[in-house]
């Protein structure tokens, strides 16, 4: 798989607010699949794996099974990536246009 078909999966994954907001939930523990399930009394559990199916092909969700449970883990790294990729680029272009821009006004002023 080349870095532009992971890179889309990664904001395919990123595109729906319920996978959004499971990445959430798994922010600062891992949950079974039915605690993320339980999150989401509007969905059956068939789509929320689904969701949690796509989160886990684009790497940012690692399940680990234990006994009967199955234990979603949160994976940073591909949200990393992307900031190093566009993000951060874009974010210092910005910053040192202000701090430029603070330059002229005091300047000016």
């Amino acid at each position: 798989m080349s870095i532009s078909d992971r890179f889309d999966g990664i904001f395919k994954a990123l595109a729906s607010p319920v996978r959004r907001q499971i990445l959430d939930d798994l922010k600062d523990q891992p949950l079974t699949t039915g605690t993320l399930c339980a999150h989401f009394p509007e969905l059956d559990r068939c789509t929320v794996m689904q969701h949690i199916k796509v989160l886990e092909d684009a790497e940012l969700v690692v399940p680990v099974k234990r006994g009967r449970e199955r234990w979603n883990h949160l994976n940073a790294v591909p949200i990393q990536q992307i900031h190093e990729r566009w993000i951060g680029p874009h974010a210092a272009r910005a910053a040192a246009m202000l701090a430029r821009l603070k330059e002229d006004v005091e300047r000016a002023g």
